[in-house]
């Protein structure tokens, strides 16, 4: 194996807010740092623009594990919540 396939996993959680006061907490599975960089530079971002809202932020925490594409629902989930209270 290469250095790059033994990349070491961390659990992570995450909070998404939005500027319409709409909050979740989300687990996250074990990820290496480069999988968590692009769920925070890419998958987030996708998400929110296919939502439709503006002003929504992520933090990300070390956390207990889920399934990463549970993580993904339940931000999706979020952020149609949010922009349906704007409208």
């Amino acid at each position: 194996m290469t250095a790059a396939s033994q990349q070491p996993e961390f659990p992570y959680c995450v909070k998404i807010e939005t500027s319409t006061g709409q909050s979740a907490h989300v687990p996250i599975a074990f990820l290496t740092r480069q999988q968590v960089e692009q769920f925070v530079q890419s998958d987030f971002k996708r998400l929110v623009q296919e939502a439709g809202i503006k002003g929504a932020c992520i933090v990300v925490e070390h956390a207990e594990t889920a399934d990463y594409d549970k993580v993904l629902s339940e931000v999706s989930t979020c952020l149609r919540t949010a922009k349906a209270k704007v409208a």
